[in-house]
């Protein structure tokens, strides 16, 4: 008698755990931002797979068996990517990853820093994929222009080497970024929201006839 197989899980612990298994040259936050923005771009020929191969500098792992690659695609497409999709809703907005609360200390305000900074970059990095230049919506251009000015905060913070900062000091920036991250979510799901009218748009124009890639 045959059985159901079993999922294989795919939620953030399973990714992470294949990402390491893999040597994802990024990290998780980073993956998933990437895939965000690639999700939300206007690129109507920009495919997960594509963005998959990027990730890691377009030299895939070496699978030992098709059930190996079926799993690593799985996790990562069928899990994933299809889960952060979800995020084009309006009722689903997007948010970057929670960093665990810590006592305020240079450590922890530099891990904040890097994080955002990776998460920033890769949004951008995945709505614009091979590309140096898109046509974006204005309202889209703009918030990635306000992502741009924040990228380059969170990078300078992170740059930190003064030890002697005070406590009060760091608590505010802490504060202060907690706020830029409120912010920067607002930004990602206007760039969201604009690039995916602007792509069902495009879609419209196109013949028929002609196969295109659905986010």
């Amino acid at each position: 008698m045959s059985k159901k197989p079993k999922n294989k899980g795919t939620g953030a612990s399973s990714v992470k755990a294949l990402l390491v298994q893999y040597s994802c040259p990024i990290p998780y936050h980073q993956v998933r931002a990437r895939f965000m923005g690639n999700i939300a771009t206007p690129d109507i020929a920009a495919s997960p797979m594509q963005e998959i191969q990027r990730i890691w500098n377009n030299d895939l792992p070496t699978f030992e068996s098709k059930a190996e690659a079926d799993e690593f695609f799985g996790v990562l497409i069928q899990g994933l990517w299809n889960g952060l999709s979800s995020h084009q809703k309006r009722t689903d907005p997007f948010k970057l990853g929670r960093i665990a609360t810590a006592p305020a200390s240079l450590e922890y305000l530099n891990k904040f820093s890097r994080v955002r900074r990776e998460e920033l970059e890769g949004f951008v990095d995945g709505l614009f994929g091979d590309k140096e230049e898109l046509d974006l919506p204005e309202s889209a251009h703009k918030a990635v222009s306000i992502l741009g000015e924040m990228r380059s905060i969170f990078a300078g913070t992170e740059q930190l080497a003064d030890d002697q900062a005070s406590l009060d000091t760091m608590t505010e920036t802490i504060r202060h970024f907690q706020q830029m991250t409120r912010i920067a979510e607002t930004e990602i799901n206007v760039i969201i929201q604009s690039c995916k009218k602007a792509r069902a748009q495009a879609l419209e124009t196109l013949p028929t006839d002609r196969p295109v890639t659905l986010h």
